[in-house]
């Protein structure tokens, strides 16, 4: 069995404030952060730029052996790599959102991440978040907390950011995207997003980000400190 360090594992659906929360978590408590979901949004850019359908299974599958992704952490920040290029700001983008929940369904694509996921929690003291960090990735990780919204709030927040963004979309073309990407990480057959039986629900719909932020770490230090050290 692998021996972590101390792995503090958040998951919840799109949109819940996920990467920015764990972020700041980890920052408060001096651990590393690593957001899976970029990684996987990544793939997904990496098989759209080589023009594949991220729904072939096996377009995608074969498309790995050409895709090379890692995290580097560049003045305290983590940045990703995609076949050697900076790619942290074009993986943000709403098609490549999709494209992510569509490769993260394939089971060659999630194999090609573990490692390199489970690699860094059993090196440093981690802050992890995605769909199944505390269920398949880290399952035993320290802490797990399952973070969530209601789809209506998350859809808000999505929008304001892509508003501010100058992008060109709707309220409604969001909320529709959100529920949609519940949707497929809920009922996709390998990994689908779920709370584990383990997992301290955080519930932030109708608090504040730094509320939010604030809350997750109060219950990740708790949690911590009524552990016995061995």
């Amino acid at each position: 069995m692998v021996i972590l360090v101390k792995a503090i594992a958040i998951d919840g659906p799109a949109g819940a404030g996920k990467s920015t929360i764990a972020r700041a978590v980890a920052q408060a408590m001096g651990y590393i952060y690593v957001d899976t979901g970029a990684l996987y949004r990544a793939i997904g850019l990496g098989v759209c730029l080589l023009g594949l359908d991220p729904h072939n299974e096996k377009d995608v599958t074969d498309a790995l052996d050409s895709i090379t992704v890692t995290l580097r952490f560049v003045e305290g920040e983590q940045r990703v790599f995609l076949n050697g290029h900076d790619v942290s700001g074009e993986i943000r983008q709403p098609q490549i959102s999709m494209a992510a929940s569509q490769v993260a369904s394939i089971g060659a694509v999630r194999e090609f991440l573990f490692s390199l996921q489970k690699d860094m929690a059993k090196k440093n003291n981690v802050v992890m978040d995605g769909r199944d960090i505390g269920t398949v990735v880290l399952p035993q990780a320290d802490v797990k907390i399952f973070l969530t919204a209601s789809p209506e709030e998350r859809a808000q927040r999505r929008y304001d950011e892509l508003m501010l963004k100058g992008e060109k979309t709707t309220y409604e073309e969001v909320l529709a995207d959100v529920k949609q990407r519940d949707y497929n990480d809920t009922h996709r057959d390998i990994s689908p997003l779920r709370q584990a039986q383990d997992a301290i629900l955080v519930d932030t719909t109708g608090i504040t980000l730094e509320q939010s932020i604030q809350k997750v770490h109060d219950t990740a230090v708790q949690k911590l400190s009524t552990q016995t050290s061995c």
